[in-house]
């Protein structure tokens, strides 16, 4: 008797639709992401899926540098995704942020905010286990970095 329920295996990506894939692109690869060159997609398959019809997108993944993750960055030529929304606040309901672990986050954060962007608040050290920060990129894309310290359990 097999007691298997289909379900989750394993984290896919997570996607990410932008207006601006260059800037967007250039903000993760400043954090260390491994960026493909970006292809161009449409047809009845991808209208299917996403429910929109007319579809052209273009898209580039970003992979971090162990390969585990990636996002897949999505620019929409068409259809237009119409009215800019204010950035949401960190505290709003949904998906409001991705992490990932750093070796420097002082460092990632002093190279990115060369680049334009700011944390969104300060950077914390965590009960001597974390150094933790907030950085707001493109379009109110909200990263979290987080850096081991020697205190860290394991």
């Amino acid at each position: 008797m097999d007691n298997h329920q289909p379900g989750v295996t394993n984290f896919v990506h997570v996607g990410l639709v932008v207006e601006d894939l260059d800037e967007t692109v250039r903000f993760l690869a400043l954090l260390g992401l491994d960026c493909s060159e970006p292809g161009m997609f449409s047809g009845e398959w991808i209208d299917r899926i996403i429910g929109l019809e007319n579809v052209t997108v273009e898209v580039v993944m970003a992979r971090v540098p162990d390969g585990t993750d990636m996002f897949e960055v999505v620019r929409f030529h068409s259809p237009s995704a119409g009215a800019q929304e204010l950035a949401p606040a960190a505290n709003r309901p949904g998906l409001r942020h991705v992490a990932f672990k750093v070796d420097n986050v002082r460092g990632v954060v002093d190279r990115v905010r060369e680049a334009g962007w700011e944390t969104v608040g300060e950077i914390v050290d965590f009960e001597n286990t974390f150094l933790l920060c907030y950085l707001r990129g493109p379009e109110g894309l909200i990263v979290e970095l987080a850096e081991r310290l020697d205190g860290a359990p394991g």
